[in-house]
């Protein structure tokens, strides 16, 4: 990965320093995104409403987070990297420690709402920053590098927040998190490489938009990301309360499964920078929703054996994490001087595919339980699939 040349006078970005630093942030907001996954149960007995209830707790975080990734690409792109990264990082922390004291539902619905503006800060600003000190040319390895990375938070913390709240409740995961955030924010304070000093600072918004909205490769990419990130939120989201309700196991015993289907995410998150650089992006692409929608509709539908289950949740959202990485690195190739808009428009149809996905499953499994959820799952692989095959011409590289 090489960096641009450095113009007179610039200091040169210790590339190790910045990608570690770079890094922290996005391990910091993925966790606070992801944690509330590992404790839909906990929540839902302590404060005394349903799962289904509970799990709209996430579907307001993507809420949040899709608005936030949406409107933050052209700050970060007139402004700066380093203000808007900060700024995330400080509401996240403030966010989670308030989430910890929160008395009631509604109360913890509000911070996790804040937490998911904050962490939707971070993923385009930092791939922005990525895109302004790596070379086109190992870009996409670059970015599908660091959501593998940030896909650690599911390894590392997600099962320990299980961990954690079987031994000391939910509140005590969300003061640990918050400080996390904390230690990510002072790292980031001193080390996050200030932006150049030709940026035009000027707030340009609904042009931005428009320039890349009426791309092609946005129109679909768009589109297909959003229907087959549905199936992959949906698996995340439901993963743990389905292992405890179908197999009758402890929170703390949904661990290992949490952190063994977490590294399916961060193989197939790596892989996304792979397809990018592929010439058959197209066909990869559309294999990876096909496989990974089959793959959520039995882990739903049938009543596997119990690691079996948990492998074919494994090798499921591994493949549904390809294609998400694979489309933001190919957005920085068409998105020009606008690098933060293109992947904030790529962050907001991820999101959405959240907020989607969750609220929909959340009410089939109210009326028709996870079988509901497992045709939901497989009507949204087929979309995804049609629309990556008829439109794959358009999944090609840009010019940086």
């Amino acid at each position: 990965m090489d960096t641009p040349a450095i113009r007179p006078g610039e200091r040169a970005v210790n590339k190790g320093l910045f990608l570690a630093v770079i890094f922290v942030g996005v391990f910091g907001a993925m966790n606070a995104n992801l944690m509330i996954t590992a404790l839909l149960v906990e929540i839902a007995t302590d404060l005394d409403v349903s799962v289904a209830v509970a799990g709209q707790l996430a579907t307001a975080t993507y809420l949040a987070w899709g608005f936030s990734v949406f409107a933050v690409g052209p700050l970060s792109d007139s402004f700066g990297r380093r203000p808007i990264a900060l700024g995330g990082l400080f509401l996240i922390a403030g966010s989670l420690l308030g989430a910890a004291f929160a008395p009631n539902f509604e109360s913890l619905l509000a911070f996790r709402v804040l937490t998911g503006l904050g962490a939707g800060t971070l993923p385009p600003t930092l791939v922005g920053a990525i895109s302004d000190v790596i070379s086109p040319a190992g870009r996409a390895r670059a970015v599908g590098s660091l959501l593998a990375a940030g896909m650690l938070a599911s390894v590392v913390s997600v099962p320990a927040v299980a961990l954690l709240a079987d031994w000391g409740g939910w509140e005590l995961t969300f003061i640990a998190s918050g400080s996390l955030s904390l230690l990510g924010f002072a790292a980031n304070w001193l080390w996050l490489p200030k932006d150049r000093g030709e940026r035009v600072r000027d707030l340009v918004i609904f042009s931005r938009y428009w320039s890349l909205i009426v791309l092609g490769f946005f129109q679909v990419a768009l589109t297909v990301n959003l229907i087959h990130r549905v199936v992959f939120w949906v698996m995340v989201s439901f993963f743990a309360a389905y292992m405890i309700h179908t197999y009758d196991v402890s929170l703390g015993l949904v661990a290992l499964p949490l952190a063994i289907i977490a590294l399916g995410q961060v193989a197939g998150s790596y892989a996304g920078g792979l397809v990018a650089g592929s010439r058959h992006r197209a066909l990869l692409i559309a294999a990876a929703c096909g496989l990974g929608g089959v793959c959520g509709f039995l882990f739903f539908a049938v009543e596997l054996q119990f690691w079996v289950a948990v492998a074919v949740a494994t090798l499921g959202t591994g493949l549904l994490s390809v294609n998400f990485p694979a489309l933001v690195a190919l957005s920085t190739e068409h998105s020009g001087e606008s690098k933060s808009t293109g992947v904030g428009l790529m962050g907001f149809s991820n999101q959405m595919g959240g907020v989607l996905g969750v609220a929909v499953a959340g009410g089939l499994l109210g009326s028709a339980g996870y079988g509901g959820i497992a045709y939901f799952c497989l009507a949204a692989t087929v979309a995804s699939v049609l629309m990556a095959g008829l439109f794959g011409r358009q999944l090609r590289t840009g010019n940086g």
